[in-house]
C-alpha cells in the first residue's frame, strides 16, 4: 500500500464531524522510514480529528442538465494520518450515492480505486480550491433530473476505506421549475422539494389553512421587497415543516452565496392562542383603523414586534395546548429584517405558541435580531444552533413557560452579538401574571470576545424585569461582558424568594473587556451576582457554578466548528444535576453544554460564514 500526499494528486484534505471519530495521533513509533508512515501502526489516541474542512457549492438550487461546482477549504492542524478520501452525490430521495469519478454506484476512492486498491494519503492545507469545476479534481457535474434534495458528501476514511472518520456535506435541490409565493394562504397548501419557492413580501397563514412543506424543500426569501418577505403562521393558520437528518428543510437569502447578509428577508414566525401576561389597552405605537392611539389590544392578546397594526399579527389566548404546528430539521439562514427602530423579526418566533407545538432540530444563521425568541406561550423546544446572530441567542418574554434542552449557540469574531440569554417578564409590568418561568438544561453559549452589537451590557445570561426562571448545566464561553447578570432589584427579588435558580453554570473566558480573571470574581463582577454565584441567595438558587477551561476540541473553526469536549473536560465531571423526568427532558444529561457523546448537529446543520467562501 502507497502512501502519498494528496498535494501530488492536485487535491485537498476535507472534513466534517462525525459520530465515532478517533483520530489519529502519529510519533516516531509510526514512522517506517523518516517520512513514511506505516498506517497499520498509527495510534488511534485521541477524541475528535484535528483536521478541519468545509465545501460548498456555486449556489443551493439546481435545475436538471445544470453544471454543479464545488469548493473546498482544508487545515490540517498538524493532522498526519494518511487517510483514503471518497467523494460523492447522494440523491437524499433514494439514498442511491453516486461516487465520483466514475458517477458509478460501487464505492471508489477519488482516484477511482476500489477497495482493495486504495491510496491513503496525508493531507495538506488548501483554502478555497476547487475539487468539482474547472482547474478542480473533477470535472463540474451535470445534475440529473432527479428532483428534490441530494447531497454533496466528502469523506475521509481509515486506511481500510472501510471507517469513515469524517463528512463533509453540502445540501442542494434539484428543482422542476420555480414558484413565487405572495398574499396570504388561506387553504392547505404543500411546498413540494421539487420546486425552488420565493417569498415576494409577508405571507400569512390563515383561516384555517395548514402549510405543509415537504423535507428538502429550499424557501427564498426577496431581499428589497416592500414589505420584506416573512413567512407568518397566524393564530388562525398552522404549519407542519417535517425535515429529516438527510433532508432538511432551508428557509435561506436569494443572495448569491458570498453576497447574502444578516437581514436580506424577514423569517419564520408563528402565532399562538396560548396565555402571555400582556395586559389591556398598551399602545403599540402603531396606527390602526379606529385607534389613532397606537394600535391598543385586548388583555391577554399582542401584536408581535416587527408587525403591528395588522390584526393577522395579534398573538395570546387562554388555549394552553394550542398547537401553532411543528418544526423539525428547519434552517433560517439570514432572516431578521428590521423595519424600523426596535421593529424587527426574528429567525425563530414564537408568540403564544402553546404545548402542542412541536419545535426540534432548528438552526438560526446570521440573525439581524434574535436566533430564537419567545412571546409568552409555554412551547418547549430541543436541539436548537444559533450561529452569528446580531442580537440575542435565546431571548425570552410575557410570560414564557416552556421547556428547552440541548443548544448550541455561537458567535464568531468577526459577527458580533449581544447576549446569550436575555430574559424577562415584562417590561410593561414587571409583576404581570403568568410569570415568565422557563427552565433550560445543556446548551453552550460561545461569545465573540467583542463587544455587544448594540448593547453595552451583553452578558451570557442576563436576566431582568422580574422574570423567574430555572438554569442549568449551561456553558458560556468568550463574552466580551462578564458571565451572568440579575440585573434589577425586582429580578434578584425573585431570586431571593428562590424562584430564579442556577445550577451547573460553567463560565470561561467572560469578562473580556475587563479583563477579568477565570475566577468567580473575574467572570463575575456585580456584587449581588459574586453573592448568588456562591449559595448565598435564595436559598442556595446559585449552586455549582465552575470557572474551568471546557477543554472543547475546536470552536473557533467557524465554518467547521467542533464543539465536543475533549477526554477529561469538566463538562463531563461526575455531580452535575439530572435533568428532571418530566416526559420531555433526556434525563441521561448529565453534563454541562449542548454536546455530550452524541454529536446531534451532524448533517443536518451548516456552519458556512460568508467570510470563508467569497471568491
Amino acid at each position: 500500500m502507497r502512501i502519498v500526499s494528496l498535494t501530488l494528486l492536485g487535491l485537498a484534505a476535507i472534513a466534517a464531524p462525525a459520530q465515532d471519530v478517533t483520530p489519529a495521533e502519529v510519533t516516531t513509533a509510526n514512522l517506517v522510514t523518516p517520512g513514511r508512515l506505516d498506517p497499520k501502526a498509527v495510534v488511534y489516541n485521541g477524541p475528535r480529528a484535528r483536521v478541519s474542512m468545509y465545501s460548498w457549492s456555486n449556489k443551493y438550487v439546481y435545475r436538471a442538465g445544470e453544471a454543479l461546482t464545488l469548493k473546498w477549504t482544508v487545515k490540517t492542524n498538524g493532522d498526519l494520518y494518511p487517510y483514503t478520501t471518497f467523494v460523492y452525490r447522494q440523491n437524499n430521495q433514494t439514498g442511491v450515492k453516486t461516487y465520483l469519478p466514475g458517477n458509478t454506484e460501487t464505492p471508489t476512492d477519488i482516484n477511482g480505486n476500489s477497495p482493495d486498491t486504495l491510496q491513503p494519503a496525508v493531507l495538506t492545507d488548501a483554502a478555497k480550491a476547487t475539487l468539482i469545476g474547472t482547474g478542480g479534481k473533477f470535472p463540474a457535474l451535470t445534475m440529473p433530473a432527479e428532483y428534490g434534495m441530494h447531497t454533496i458528501a466528502i469523506q475521509l476514511r481509515d486506511y481500510t476505506g472501510t471507517r469513515v472518520l469524517k463528512t463533509s456535506y453540502m445540501k442542494i435541490g434539484v428543482v422542476r421549475n420555480a414558484t413565487t409565493i405572495t398574499g396570504d394562504i388561506t387553504a392547505d397548501r404543500t411546498l413540494t422539494a421539487d420546486t425552488q419557492w420565493d417569498l415576494k413580501g409577508i405571507v400569512y397563514v390563515k383561516n384555517g389553512a395548514t402549510l405543509t412543506v415537504e423535507p428538502g424543500t429550499f424557501v427564498f426569501g426577496q431581499p428589497g421587497t416592500s414589505p420584506p418577505s416573512a413567512l407568518i403562521i397566524t393564530q388562525s393558520g398552522r404549519i407542519v415543516a417535517n425535515g429529516t437528518q438527510s433532508r432538511p428543510i432551508v428557509m435561506t437569502s436569494s443572495q448569491a452565496f458570498g453576497s447574502r447578509i444578516r437581514g436580506d428577508w424577514g423569517g419564520l414566525v408563528m402565532l399562538g392562542k396560548a396565555p402571555i401576561n400582556v395586559g389591556g389597552n398598551i399602545s403599540s405605537g402603531a396606527t390602526c383603523s379606529g385607534d389613532p392611539a397606537g394600535c391598543r389590544n385586548a388583555p391577554g392578546t399582542f401584536y408581535i414586534e416587527g408587525l403591528v397594526g395588522n390584526p393577522d399579527s395579534l398573538y395570546g389566548g387562554t388555549d394552553a395546548n394550542h398547537s401553532c404546528g411543528s418544526l423539525k430539521y428547519v434552517r433560517v439562514e439570514y432572516a431578521g429584517t428590521i423595519l424600523s427602530p426596535n421593529n424587527e423579526l426574528n429567525s425563530f418566533t414564537w408568540g403564544g405558541c402553546g404545548k402542542q407545538t412541536v419545535s426540534e432540530h432548528l438552526q438560526a444563521i446570521e440573525g439581524k435580531d434574535d436566533c430564537f425568541e419567545w412571546f409568552g406561550g409555554n412551547n418547549d423546544a430541543k436541539w436548537l444552533v444559533g450561529g452569528n446572530c446580531a442580537d440575542d441567542y435565546t431571548d425570552y418574554q410575557l410570560g414564557y413557560t416552556g421547556r428547552v434542552q440541548y443548544g448550541l449557540m455561537y458567535q464568531s469574531a468577526d459577527s458580533a452579538g449581544n447576549r446569550g440569554v436575555e430574559g424577562d417578564n415584562s417590561e410593561y409590568d414587571n409583576a404581570a401574571l403568568p410569570f415568565s418561568n422557563p427552565t433550560f438544561y445543556n446548551i453552550t453559549y460561545f461569545g465573540s470576545g467583542t463587544p455587544g452589537f448594540d448593547e453595552a451590557a451583553a452578558p451570557g445570561l442576563f436576566v431582568r424585569r422580574g422574570s423567574r426562571g430555572s438554569f442549568n448545566n449551561l456553558a458560556f464561553l468568550n463574552y466580551f461582558s462578564p458571565c451572568i447578570s440579575v440585573s434589577d432589584a425586582t429580578t434578584q427579588a425573585q431570586a431571593d424568594l428562590g424562584n430564579l435558580t442556577m445550577n451547573g453554570i460553567l463560565c470561561y473566558n467572560n469578562n473580556i473587556g475587563g479583563r477579568g480573571a477565570n475566577t468567580l470574581t473575574g467572570q463575575i463582577t456585580a456584587a449581588y451576582d459574586q453573592l448568588y454565584a456562591q449559595g448565598q441567595k435564595g436559598n442556595g438558587a446559585g449552586k455549582n457554578f465552575l470557572f474551568s477551561d471546557p477543554f472543547i476540541t475546536r470552536p473557533f473553526e467557524y465554518s467547521d466548528p467542533d464543539f465536543m469536549g475533549l477526554f477529561g473536560s469538566p463538562l463531563f465531571r461526575a455531580g452535575w444535576i439530572s435533568p428532571p423526568d418530566d416526559g420531555f427532558f433526556d434525563q441521561t444529561a448529565k453534563f454541562i453544554g449542548g454536546i455530550g457523546d452524541d454529536n446531534w448537529t451532524e448533517e443536518w446543520t451548516s456552519f458556512l460564514i460568508e467570510n470563508d467562501i467569497k471568491p
